[in-house]
């Protein structure tokens, strides 16, 4: 048996609901591997995501397309290293 995250697409569904992403600045907080990233990281004008988990990371950076405006940063969530930065939206899905 396969595991399938979100087959029914709903995270996108509310994640396009609750937020407009179009030329905004966001930070995703426990980006993970990139799996949400990518659902909306094409609209953004630039897009950080965070996480702890180096190899999540490695994946993530391997996996970004051309196309989207996307860092990433190895940082904890207790203490965001972006003093000067705003963000327009911050996202916090699924992480503990």
């Amino acid at each position: 048996m396969t595991l399938q995250k979100d087959p029914e697409r709903t995270e996108t569904k509310y994640l396009h609901q609750y937020a407009d992403f179009t030329g905004k600045r966001v930070l995703e907080i426990g980006c993970g591997d990139g799996r949400l990233t990518w659902l909306y990281a094409k609209s953004t004008h630039d897009m950080v995501g965070i996480d702890l988990n180096a190899d999540d990371l490695r994946v993530a950076t391997i996996e970004r397309p051309a196309d989207a405006p996307v860092s990433f940063v190895r940082a904890d969530s207790v203490c965001i290293p972006f003093i000067k930065e705003k963000f327009d939206i911050a996202i916090l899905a699924w992480s503990f």
